[in-house]
């Protein structure tokens, strides 16, 4: 056990990383069974389908609306404090929640504000668990530490976490809720005992929210790598969520593969995200990051052309297996960048400038990919998202070396 606890977690990445792992892992578990309890709870009080997409969009907003103010937090404040009090705060929305499911005085609008509530929540937990690996492990190992991360994000919040949501949804309405709670107490109390060391910012230092937003911006805009990272993000999931807007449709329609085709799409992506992760130490060490960046846009860029010619269900899936392979590999690899070239004190602010790119790209990409979708058919998007990824990447394509020489740059002066 002890030789399988080292393969796994290496006794070098510390006794604090293995805490958060573990919180991490747990915490992804209860987020997976959600992932299938939310959606099946609205669908069983409406039919309505703009309240079904409204329950979709009060999940999308708190990111947007919320995520450059849980950066400021999250570099003002005690970090682990942060996540502790939020995932108890969540434990109370979801305790309320079932009590209103357990009394049968549950409504779609009070769905829709625990929804809202628990997105906003995650958020500012998100963001500051987000900044504690740099804090805990060596440079070298920031990007091991966070393959390790993704790899418990994957079998449990995409792989074990909905089918053991729905089977309990479908034991009772209240029990997937009821488990989640639970998950949630048990990670915030392994994270309460993580012991951090300080993440540098002058307690003595006193600025206006908007000029703690401001600086993590031009930070940003002068350091040539995380700028490539932040432009990136936005503009591929622009193209991505224009693809994947669509992409039940795209499924049932274009495919023929029916709801439970369009389910196992997704799992073959998770397993190929699995398979990736599970590779990215091999990978990392016969790959430089800048390669690995290049190589993770081409395939995504021909995955849009692909999936928009084929109209075979099992090429389609081996489609979704590789590029499920790739995103694990570009998200592990786009934080662990991002960890190493930001300063501390800078962590949580410039990761909500990420957030918000990710998130706001996202959201214009849905966008356009409905309005294509309806207008010229649902492989639209599909050739809308390969055209514009493969002009961003020829016009990308010699910034990513900036992501190369990362650690090496100078950090701009946080004035």
């Amino acid at each position: 056990m002890s030789r399988l606890l080292e393969i796994v977690v290496p006794g070098r990445l510390g006794t604090g990383f293995r805490w958060l792992l573990v919180s991490s892992w747990v915490s992804n578990l209860g987020d997976g069974f959600a992932l299938a309890a939310g959606p099946l709870l609205v669908a069983s009080l409406t039919d309505d389908p703009g309240l079904v997409a409204l329950a979709a969009l009060v999940q999308w907003l708190p990111p947007l609306v919320f995520g450059l103010y849980a950066g400021v937090l999250t570099d003002r404040l005690d970090r682990r404090l942060i996540v502790v009090t939020v995932d108890l705060a969540r434990a109370v929305v979801l305790t309320l929640l079932v009590l209103a499911i357990t009394t049968d005085v549950v409504s779609i609008w009070a769905v829709l504000l625990a929804l809202f509530l628990l997105g906003t929540a995650e958020v500012f937990a998100d963001n500051a668990a987000a900044t504690l690996v740099p804090m805990l492990v060596a440079r070298d190992d920031i990007a091991l530490a966070n393959s390790r991360v993704m790899v418990g994000f994957v079998t449990l919040n995409q792989l074990a976490g909905p089918p053991i949501g729905a089977a309990l949804f479908a034991a009772s309405t209240a029990v997937p809720f009821v488990a989640q709670g639970v998950v949630v107490v048990f990670g915030a109390m392994l994270m309460w005992r993580i012991a951090l060391p300080p993440h540098g910012r002058d307690p003595e230092r006193r600025t206006h929210v908007r000029q703690d937003i401001a600086e993590a911006f031009r930070w940003v805009l002068h350091h040539p790598a995380v700028r490539t990272l932040v432009l990136t993000i936005f503009v591929f999931n622009v193209t991505f969520g224009a693809a994947w807007s669509v992409l039940v449709l795209y499924a049932t329609q274009r495919l023929g593969m029916g709801a439970v085709g369009f389910g196992l799409l997704t799992t073959v992506s998770a397993v190929g995200g699995l398979i990736g992760t599970l590779s990215y130490g091999w990978i990392t060490r016969h790959v430089s990051l800048a390669d690995l960046m290049r190589i993770g846009l081409v395939f995504e860029t021909f995955t849009h052309l692909a999936l928009a010619v084929t109209t075979t269900p099992w090429i389609a899936m081996v489609i979704f297996f590789v590029f499920g392979a790739h995103a694990f590999i570009w998200g592990t690899t786009s934080i662990s960048v991002r960890q190493r070239a930001v300063p501390s004190e800078l962590q949580g602010r410039v990761g909500s400038v990420n957030l918000v790119g990710t998130y706001g790209g996202l959201v214009a990409g849905s966008a356009v990919g409905g309005a294509l979708a309806q207008h010229w058919g649902v492989t639209a998007p599909f050739w809308f998202a390969f055209a514009g990824s493969a002009l961003f990447v020829v016009l990308i394509w010699r910034q990513l070396t900036h992501i190369a020489h990362a650690d090496d740059a100078p950090a701009p002066a946080s004035a």
